[in-house]
């Protein structure tokens, strides 16, 4: 397929402050779950490489972090890996949420796009939240900040106008080759993606209850027949954390787990047998050790 000239691919990174729906824009894209979504602000802490391929091309979307101000460690990793990809990429989605009011989020947003010559296409999602005839003035809003190629509003999570967004970068990428097979979904590591879904539905059943301070740790992934028995620690920053995750007779932690199970079978495709334990490991997001043991590389922090 990728032997035709007229081939394309390239690298596109989704950028944007947190929360605005990068991961399920991702996910709507290519079709299958493997960024976590939540109601919480930076959800997505590594940089996740999910692909597109077509007829026309193969788009390679890497969903870095939410740009934003950092308070640790872990918070100056996720900044630096978002800001470093405006360069190495071939065109830059930028999310916002319908609005006339630019703060000082999108400000500094601005200002890093300002630096790159990297093609930026301005995507104004959540669409489906408000009436067409307000998008002009938003639209307007946005088109005096910089220069962008192409604006195009859509709805992630009801996939509306997500074909012309697919057209839209399929112009600005270089013609060339396939990077990976076509039916490769993502370079994730499985043991990662899984982890990431128990981390999704912790944080959806505690809502308010836990900072984000909470990691997951795969410890064993075994395959026998049709059923895969993992084994999965819930990391927390404090006791007081642990006894909320558990949960009174080890009633949330059996929620979670049953809320993560469907999701994960439906990835590997058989049954899966989830057993999942808490621990405390006190600061851990300030901790380069525990960082490294939990999927973040500090050397990228620097």
């Amino acid at each position: 397929m990728s032997e035709n000239p007229a081939y394309k691919s390239g690298f596109v990174t989704l950028i944007g402050r947190p929360n605005v729906g990068k991961s399920t824009l991702m996910n709507q894209l290519i079709g299958q779950k493997i960024a976590i979504t939540s109601n919480k602000p930076q959800t997505t802490r590594n940089r996740i490489q999910t692909v597109y391929t077509s007829e026309e091309g193969q788009i390679v979307f890497v969903d870095t972090p939410g740009i934003h101000k950092a308070k640790n460690k872990l918070g100056n990793y996720m900044v630096n890996v978002a800001e470093r990809t405006l360069s190495e990429v071939d065109v830059i989605l930028w999310l916002v949420e319908p609005s006339n009011f630019i703060g000082a989020g999108e400000r500094h947003i601005i200002e890093q796009l300002q630096k790159v010559h990297t093609p930026v296409i301005l995507v104004i999602n959540k669409v489906d939240t408000v009436k067409r005839e307000e998008l002009l003035p938003y639209i307007d809003t946005y088109r005096k900040q910089m220069e962008f190629q192409e604006i195009v509003p859509v709805s992630a999570l009801k996939g509306e106008n997500t074909d012309t967004l697919i057209s839209c970068i399929m112009k600005y990428l270089p013609y060339g080759p396939a990077f990976y097979d076509e039916d490769t979904v993502t370079d994730q590591p499985m043991r990662q993606i899984v982890a990431e879904l128990i981390r999704e539905k912790a944080l959806r059943l505690l809502e308010e209850e836990i900072p984000h301070g909470i990691a997951v740790s795969i410890e064993q992934m075994r395959y026998r027949k049709n059923i895969c028995d993992i084994e999965a620690t819930i990391v927390c920053e404090r006791d007081s954390h642990k006894g909320i995750i558990i949960g009174k007779g080890g009633s949330m932690l059996k929620r979670i787990g049953s809320a993560a199970r469907p999701d994960i079978e439906d990835l590997l495709e058989q049954q899966v047998n989830l057993q999942l334990w808490v621990k405390v490991k006190k600061d851990w997001r300030d901790s380069d050790f525990l960082m490294k043991n939990f999927g973040y590389n500090p050397r990228d922090i620097q």
